[in-house]
């Protein structure tokens, strides 16, 4: 099976660790990841705010080079790039800003490609069964709670999904792991995002109130599917501890790193040292490492 790639920018820099146990992950499903030739970044969250035109020109021009590639559809594992690309895609529909668009990328506008973010990838072209296969090492002891964040599963509008605002994908992935999930209340709620860079405040008050919901639901980890939610629950809890008086020392996986472990990857194929709040301690008690 064979699926255009779009790292994005993260997944090349500061979200390594997701790109590496995406790949592990894909190569034992037997999913091949053609990385999109010469591609750019989509604006993510600034582009957007400065200028429209260019908010949907940047993820055309990736989708147009999908299909120079011969590629049928893309992989987007960054929750804020898979929004870029796949909004951009439905503001197309539309003559004026098609036209516009066509113009500034120097190229026709492409034709339908699929825009999957890397959940509904492994959970629609692989399924439940094929993924519980691959399972050499259940994640037993693991209780997690399955953070979507604002942009995997919103807006309605754009990304299709009917369970917006309690999405199950996620868990249902986890519990063919064989770990256990929580049901918990701020699954979908905002982490602040890009605002770590502008208002860090405001993050670290979002954050606090994600984990706090997640330890309170009986949560000793958290599952994530994007670099900026990773980045801000991983990074801040320690700022989040001297501001607050709080004591959270919760690991943040990505949901392909658990595949990975589930599947016996070893632990410098996943990434797993790149974290700011320690992980391997945490996966050595449960006889994970």
């Amino acid at each position: 099976m064979k699926i255009g790639y779009y790292p994005g920018c993260s997944l090349h820099s500061t979200g390594i660790e997701y790109d590496m146990s995406m790949k592990k992950a894909c190569e034992i499903l037997g999913i091949e990841l053609d990385e999109i030739k010469d591609w750019i970044c989509c604006g993510s969250s600034p582009a957007h705010q400065c200028d429209e035109l260019m908010s949907v020109a940047l993820p055309v021009k990736n989708i147009s080079l999908a299909e120079k590639g011969g590629l049928k559809d893309i992989c987007a594992p960054c929750a804020s790039c898979y929004a870029r690309l796949i909004d951009a895609q439905q503001k197309m529909t539309d003559d004026q800003i098609r036209k516009d668009v066509e113009e500034v990328i120097a190229a026709d506008a492409p034709g339908d490609i699929e825009i999957l973010h890397a959940l509904d990838m492994f959970v629609e072209r692989c399924g439940y069964d094929a993924i519980g296969e691959k399972v050499v090492k259940t994640l037993d002891g693991v209780k997690v709670a399955c953070y979507y964040g604002c942009l995997m599963t919103r807006p309605p509008k754009v990304t299709g999904k009917t369970d917006f605002e309690n999405p199950t994908a996620m868990e249902e992935l986890i519990e063919t792991l064989g770990g256990e999930t929580v049901d918990w209340n701020l699954k979908t709620f905002c982490c602040g995002a890009s605002f770590a860079l502008t208002n860090i405040d405001v993050v670290l008050e979002l954050t606090k109130k994600i984990l706090s919901d997640a330890q309170a639901s009986g949560a000793n980890a958290i599952a994530v599917g994007c670099p900026l939610c990773q980045a801000n629950l991983d990074g801040r809890q320690l700022q989040i501890n001297e501001k607050y008086g709080t004591d959270f020392n919760i690991p943040i996986f990505y949901f392909t790193q658990l595949m990975g472990i589930a599947f016996g990857v070893e632990s410098n194929e996943l990434g797993l040292t790149k974290h700011i709040t320690e992980v391997e301690d945490f996966l050595e008690e449960r006889s994970l490492l």
